[in-house]
């Protein structure tokens, strides 16, 4: 067997995550019938516990399919031609929704940063004000490849207040960064099991307010007895008393999201935050003490899930990841899409991989994968600032910074 053909033994990446043994064991319990009674139960009560992380009490759809779907369902089911939108970008997500849009004919606005910054609510409060006619608000509260973080505590309301709708990929910080999504007056939020929740990549977590549910409905474009189709959800599952789904149900992917649940919520979501949070300021002290620059441009704008390095000058990232993955059996990630592809590596620090001295495995990896390719790097001085953080007890009542 080659090494390309064995899996690497640690994995820090973007997602999908390593499970924990818990979340293996719900996978990999017997497939019943969907309609199964104590499966129905099962079904009903991930999407009570996915509102609880989600911080609300607005209807929950489980969508059978990675979070993709329900952020492209989300954009299909409130475009429609000829509406106003704004669309903040910070980096590919963000910009991928503005392509979403203009395909189904919304006249975009369009405020991108660096994608190594955030966006200025000030500036959303100035579109909104100078833009009277902006029905919908799209914004990535997390965006994984670049490693940063948008703050949806202030553009939610500001929204809210402008009458318009939002829809907020909040795929990579859901459970490991606070998603308040009631409080920040969030229409439809969008979430994945993959990332700091340790779970399956396979079912999108969505929360719909009452305003979207109204929208969707008044909508002629909106999906219909499609995949797509979050009114096909609310039809059927929803409304039918929640015994009647729409399509079939993944059933393992939803055992596996169930112990995932169960695991964080035991845990309580301000100790996964402060858990998460901690992990990132490890790898951000260790990648400073080894002498490489961070991608984000401030610790403020920097995600809890993922640490972004940029690339030394004239490396190639993917042979430098792919020897670390053959040499040392962990398993990094590059910018994942586009412009971000090349420019960084990234060091996943989400579920399983924010615990013990996982950030340090991480960090001595990067740091002797560099120095294999000549590149000057203290190990040393990473791992000991590393371990600074880390020995920091985990304050569960303090929370993490809100993003």
């Amino acid at each position: 067997m080659s090494s390309n053909d064995r899996m690497a033994s640690f994995t820090y990446t973007g997602g999908p995550v390593a499970a924990s043994p818990r979340t293996l064991a719900g996978l990999g319990q017997p497939i019943p019938y969907e309609y199964e009674p104590s499966f129905l139960n099962r079904f009903r009560d991930v999407e009570r516990k996915v509102a609880e992380v989600f911080e609300t009490d607005q209807d929950i759809v489980l969508m059978q399919g990675e979070a993709v779907l329900g952020l492209e369902a989300a954009a299909k089911g409130l475009c429609r031609p000829g509406m106003t939108a704004l669309n903040l970008v910070s980096g590919i997500f963000g910009k991928w929704f503005g392509d979403w849009m203009r395909a189904l004919g919304v006249e975009v606005i369009e405020i991108e940063v660096e994608w190594n910054e955030a966006i200025d609510p000030a500036e959303v409060q100035k579109a909104l004000d100078d833009n009277p006619a902006i029905e919908l608000v799209a914004v990535v509260q997390s965006e994984t490849p670049s490693g940063t973080v948008n703050p949806m505590a202030e553009i939610g309301p500001m929204a809210n207040k402008a009458g318009a709708l939002t829809i907020v990929d909040a795929v990579s910080a859901f459970g490991g960064s606070p998603v308040r999504t009631s409080e920040w007056e969030l229409d439809i939020t969008v979430a994945g099991a993959q990332k700091c929740l340790g779970g399956p990549p396979g079912v999108a977590l969505v929360s719909v307010s009452d305003r979207a549910w109204a929208a969707l409905e008044a909508n002629p474009d909106a999906p219909r007895s499609s995949y797509l189709s979050l009114l096909d959800w609310k039809a059927s599952w929803i409304e039918s008393g929640r015994t009647k789904f729409p399509y079939t149900v993944s059933v393992s992917d939803i055992n596996g999201i169930d112990a995932a649940l169960d695991e964080l919520l035991e845990e309580g979501l301000e100790a996964s935050f402060a858990r998460h949070d901690r992990a990132a300021r490890a790898c951000r002290a260790g990648v400073r003490a080894m002498g490489l620059d961070l991608w984000a441009a401030s610790d403020e704008v920097a995600s809890h899930g993922v640490t972004a390095v940029t690339v030394p000058d004239g490396l190639d990232n993917q042979v430098v990841i792919e020897h670390v993955r053959s040499a040392y059996g962990v398993m990094l990630s590059d910018g994942e899409h586009a412009d971000m592809k090349e420019r960084v590596f990234r060091l996943g620090h989400m579920g399983p991989a924010s615990r013990s001295l996982n950030p340090v495995v991480a960090l001595t990896a990067l740091g002797q994968g560099l120095a294999d390719f000549g590149v000057s790097t203290d190990i040393g001085a990473a791992v000991e600032a590393a371990m600074k953080v880390l020995e920091e007890p985990v304050d569960a009542t303090a929370g993490a910074a809100v993003s």
